[in-house]
């Protein structure tokens, strides 16, 4: 399949998996003190991509603080607040449009 385009479905890993990658990075990183190459060794001994695991290690270090980002705590909780703020904008809409005065008229009201 490489190189005919054809892009491969995305594969959703176990989260056991994840965190036991992730762990053994940071095993191997502190028992050796490599920096380097460890994150590739690491996920083709256990068959997983190579940039998905990079990914895991770069938000496990925030979530530690061992790196500067958005945790993933904070990540969940500004999208919860984002989700309320835009039910909250729609309710408004929604009392907006319907107060006396209002350019939209609610279809029981013309009838006579």
């Amino acid at each position: 399949m490489a190189g005919t385009g054809v892009r491969r479905k995305p594969q959703k890993y176990p989260e056991e998996l994840r965190e036991r990658a992730v762990r053994m990075v940071f095993e191997v990183r502190e028992r050796t003190g490599e920096k380097h190459g460890v994150i590739t060794r690491v996920a083709r001994e256990l068959g997983i991509g190579t940039e998905s695991l990079r990914g895991w290690v770069r938000q496990a270090e925030i979530d530690t603080g061992r790196r500067a980002g958005t945790s993933t705590a904070d990540a969940e909780r500004i999208a919860a607040l984002e989700k309320e703020v835009r039910e909250l904008r729609r309710a408004n809409d929604i009392l907006r449009s319907a107060r006396p005065g209002s350019r939209a008229r609610c279809s029981w009201a013309s009838r006579s």
